[in-house]
């Protein structure tokens, strides 16, 4: 079983937990784990390669030149990407932005290789 902590209000230590709640049966208090809450702001963070924290709708510059898969064209380092979109659990695991590459079309683009503008 689960070591939860005890009730901040009444310090009772049969605590229960439903979905994304902390519950004391005994005074009633309704709570959120502070670990669990750090831990879910801290996964959907997504950063480029120089540390700063990327939102939806930020310009990036692409920091190196990437090849296109089944294609010989090659995207420039220096190219500017407007208006972004972050992909907080990417299926495949790696390409977390979503984007529009002028003359190149819609791709997806892992964070490690663009710098916020």
């Amino acid at each position: 079983m689960d070591n939860l902590p005890s009730c901040p209000k009444c310090n009772s230590e049969y605590t229960y937990e439903d979905e994304n709640l902390l519950i004391c049966p005994e005074c009633g208090n309704e709570w959120i784990s502070e670990s669990k809450d750090k831990n879910s702001i801290d996964t959907n963070i997504i950063k480029d390669a120089n540390g700063n924290v990327l939102s939806d709708g930020d310009s990036v510059t692409i920091i190196k030149d990437l090849k296109l898969k089944g294609s010989t064209s090659v995207i420039k380092r220096g190219t500017k990407v407007k208006n972004i979109r972050l992909i907080h659990d990417p299926a495949d695991g790696e390409h977390d932005i979503d984007c529009k590459v002028d003359g190149f079309g819609a791709m997806f683009l892992k964070s490690t290789v663009i710098k916020k503008i």
